[in-house]
């Protein structure tokens, strides 16, 4: 889908409902996250923006990136909420650049098509500093059928995203089982997720 398609699925999605995904964060970027050093951050694909919230309530100064502006607009009313301070921008990701370098990028179950994904995730790696953090889950691909797009090639496994990650350090690329968060709690889902850092130093 192109941008404007995309924005009209997901407001459509949002609209349906009180609440599309749970307001916890994803376990796996908690997990990440606690052993950094607050920074600068951008969710791209926030949605209703658990995570960003989670950032930001964790010192973070984030900015929450998407193509939905209903997704943001509960976003911007829950950071309000809990009183904490959150940039909502509407914006798809391939048009998305932050302004100055960033210390973390957060890419949560975004499923490009194949010929997209390497270039989603060039895209957050550029907008990286120096030692800035790139982390990412995907649904994996034994979930097809059960979660995610019914699209095996946009599920993740971790060659195929490791493959993405170029000109990155991976720090971690693998299957996980653990309990997911979902509206109605949380049960055991299957995931890919990858840790990687820009490098201090890269090759001329």
């Amino acid at each position: 889908m192109d941008p404007r398609e995309s924005a009209a699925f997901w407001n459509e999605r949002y609209r349906d409902v009180d609440r599309l995904w749970s307001p916890n964060p994803n376990a796996l970027l908690a997990e990440l996250a606690a052993g950094i050093a607050p920074g600068r951050a951008v969710d791209l694909g926030a949605g209703e923006g658990r995570n960003a919230i989670w950032l930001a309530k964790n010192g973070w100064s984030v900015t929450a990136v998407d193509v939905s502006d209903v997704g943001l607009e509960r976003a911007a009313r829950r950071a309000a909420e809990e009183g904490v301070e959150l940039e909502c921008v509407v914006s798809d990701w391939r048009e998305y650049r932050a302004p100055s370098p960033l210390d973390l990028a957060v890419i949560a179950f975004m499923h490009p098509r194949p010929d997209d994904r390497k270039r989603m995730f060039s895209s957050a790696r550029d907008m990286l500093g120096s030692g800035g953090h790139l982390f990412t889950v995907g649904v994996d691909l034994s979930e097809l059928d059960r979660r995610g797009p019914r699209d095996a090639e946009r599920l993740y496994t971790p060659e195929r995203l490791s493959l993405a990650l170029t000109g990155l350090e991976l720090l971690r690329c693998e299957t996980v089982a653990y309990e997911g968060e979902g509206t109605e709690g949380s049960r055991p889902v299957v995931d890919v997720v990858a840790i990687a850092r820009r490098p201090a130093t890269e090759p001329s």
